[in-house]
């Protein structure tokens, strides 16, 4: 009873009742232009770029638009590639879109609906109206107003997903922004750096720090993980440049935490690399730690686990893990305590 039937582009299609339309198009494969929309947020229906038209009359934004049973839906015509031209000028004519010095450059939903639609020289036919503010961050998110479209996905990622409700819209027409808990600088308010707004923004206008001047979207190179902070065993894409270097952590849908991270998750891993991370193991000699060989540090730590094993029995040793190794590295840890030394005093600092 819960299933419909329509027309998408004289293709008949399923859906369920209580779908959206572009949700029905989208899940059968129908590439239809949004910004504004995500399936992680509610419906908003901001940025109009998902018109379609419905039964041959009506023009809808299809995020927002319930799939009704028996309608026929077309994704495009020649009146709707028109009005979405018009919107993306119309977007781009608010603000300052320099794809040459973006971090988003690449991987910028509105740049490659700009490409799809082709629209040259956004804004040259409108009034000067753009917002020219200066751009603001904290230590780790970057916020540069003039790549706004105000879509809106970080005010509802960030009330509906991280639930800390620090976007918020101000001001009204051409001079309508966003602020941070009515603050300027993203720094200044109650924002707890999970980054899932700059996950979710489909311009350059929120990025993070540690990519600026470390690679261009298109050079960095995806591997897929799974977070070393705690139990909750997020999935994060970590993403590297041409030096081999970590610069980015996004979400991966694919995980328990559907795509979103906490601060430790998104920043946590500049210690990889890291001028201070040891490179030889250190044993402790006349009070002094120095560097030593692997053959001779592990032929050290044996012996003295053994002496005090059958001195004191099992009980008196424990292993303090580390959330700086990897999860197999964590797993070895307890396995020895258990099974080699004989005990369960086995702790992990995920309270960090």
């Amino acid at each position: 009873m819960d299933v419909i039937q329509l027309t998408i582009d004289g293709v008949a299609v399923t859906g369920k009742k209580g779908q959206t339309i572009l949700e029905v198009a989208l899940e059968n494969g129908f590439d239809v232009p949004y910004l504004c929309y995500h399936p992680r947020i509610s419906k908003t229906g901001a940025c109009r770029l998902c018109i379609v038209r419905i039964n041959d009359v009506m023009i809808k934004t299809s995020c927002t638009e319930p799939a009704v049973d028996g309608a026929k839906i077309v994704t495009e015509d020649d009146e709707i590639r028109s009005l979405r031209k018009g919107i993306l000028e119309m977007l781009l004519a608010e603000g300052d879109h320099n794809c040459l010095y973006c971090e988003a450059n690449g991987n910028c939903e509105l740049q490659k609906l700009c490409y799809r639609y082709g629209v040259e020289n956004p804004g040259l036919d409108f009034p000067k109206n753009r917002r020219q503010r200066d751009v603001v961050s904290s230590q780790g998110l970057r916020r540069d107003e003039n790549r706004c479209v105000l879509c809106g996905r970080c005010v509802k990622a960030c009330a509906e997903i991280q639930v800390n409700n620090v976007w918020q819209f101000d001001n009204r027409g051409s001079h309508a922004c966003l602020t941070a808990d009515m603050f300027e600088k993203i720094g200044d308010s109650s924002c707890v750096q999970c980054g899932t707004c700059v996950q979710l923004c489909p311009t350059g206008a929120l990025s993070f720090q540690t990519v600026l001047g470390r690679g261009p979207e298109w050079e960095l190179k995806k591997e897929s993980s799974i977070c070393i902070y705690c139990g909750v065993g997020c999935k994060i894409d970590f993403y590297t440049n041409a030096k081999g270097e970590l610069v980015k952590a996004m979400g991966n849908v694919d995980g328990p935490n559907k795509g979103h991270l906490c601060v430790k998750g998104r920043f946590g891993f500049d210690f990889v690399q890291s001028s201070k991370r040891l490179t030889k193991p250190l044993i402790r000699k006349n009070g002094k730690l120095e560097e030593a060989e692997w053959g001779e540090t592990l032929d050290y730590v044996s012996k003295r686990l053994s002496e005090i094993k059958e001195k004191s029995g099992p009980d008196s040793i424990m292993a303090f893990s580390s959330a700086k190794c990897t999860n197999e590295e964590n797993y070895l840890m307890q396995k020895m305590m258990r099974a080699v030394i004989g005990t369960n005093n086995v702790d992990h600092c995920a309270r960090l």
